[in-house]
């Protein structure tokens, strides 16, 4: 098993880091994985390797402004061009590797902002040829709370924080999430039950930062493109697609706004829907103290998809 490292251009603005961990073995199915806000690729090291030791290829990349994809003029928590670049820089690698392993049953797995973009680039490309959609971590919003949001983005925009990272924003938008949690030691305990996975976070330079206040307009952006009803329409019915998050996860509204989100799938005639939440798990149920049995059912549903 070995990773590699390599580079593709945005869409947005200069080059994505993108990360593939190989098998042995010619693998049996490819999964990529669409990484969350303020983290990078490389955190999905120790599942890559999980799934490579069962056959499967992963590949990874860093979305512009997170991870490696930082450059001198590539400002940190920002996406040049918006959503949809961001979102067709997610193609470009699906596409790519589709080319590298070609007849190889393709996986795409987004957790949290990675699951709101991966759920725009099901309707945006629905004849991507993917077997099948992970949604880790994801939620759903009141057209009241994203209308709010926008606004508050948009001022926090005119003020010069387009491009900057905005700790005022960060703390509106993520301030309340460790509300319910308990104990609380740190401001990221909403993230997981396992503390030392708190504390590499913390320690992790890549992680953690306050977005850009056009980052966050352009997320917002993207949730509201997401719960459109005639883009859910829009989505490839036979596609297969599991829901999994923590029962505790803030993001998901404790479970509540995966649920909804996944009766909308059903709604628009989605034909294979299912929905797992762990007892007690937060946002990061990779990281999670029970993260073996979520690997594990990760597997099996791939497994029983391809």
């Amino acid at each position: 098993m070995a990773m590699t490292e390599f580079y593709l251009d945005s869409h947005g603005k200069g080059k994505l880091h993108c990360c593939k961990w190989t098998p042995t073995q010619t693998p049996k199915a490819v999964v990529q994985i669409v990484h969350g806000i303020a983290e990078y690729a490389g955190r999905y090291d120790a599942f890559a390797r999980f799934l490579n030791a069962k056959g499967i290829a992963v590949v990874a990349e860093d979305h512009m402004g997170h991870g490696k994809s930082v450059g001198s003029d590539l400002p940190l928590g920002y996406f040049y061009g918006g959503w949809l670049a961001a979102v067709a820089d997610s193609y470009s690698l699906m596409k790519k590797t589709m080319a590298e392993y070609p007849g190889i049953p393709y996986i795409l797995f987004g957790h949290s902002m990675g699951s709101f973009l991966s759920r725009t680039l099901l309707y945006t490309y629905p004849e991507s040829g993917i077997r099948g959609v992970i949604l880790c971590g994801t939620g759903w919003q009141s057209r009241l709370v994203l209308g709010a949001g926008l606004g508050v983005c948009r001022l926090f925009c005119k003020a010069g924080e387009e491009s900057k990272p905005s700790p005022k924003l960060e703390k509106l938008m993520f301030g309340a999430y460790n509300k319910g949690i308990s104990p609380v030691r740190t401001n990221y305990d909403w993230l997981n039950r396992d503390e030392e996975a708190v504390q590499a976070y913390l320690a992790d330079p890549l992680c953690g930062f306050a977005p850009s206040a056009g980052l966050a307009r352009d997320m917002l952006t993207g949730i509201s493109m997401n719960q459109n009803h005639e883009n859910l329409s829009k989505m490839k019915k036979a596609l297969p697609v599991l829901f999994i998050a923590g029962d505790a996860d803030p993001v998901g509204s404790w479970g509540t706004g995966v649920r909804r989100t996944a009766n909308a799938f059903c709604a628009a005639g989605m034909q294979d829907v299912r929905i797992r939440l762990y007892p007690g798990g937060r946002h990061e149920i990779l990281n999670e103290i029970n993260k073996t049995e979520v690997y594990q059912d990760i597997l099996t549903w791939i497994l029983e998809k391809v």
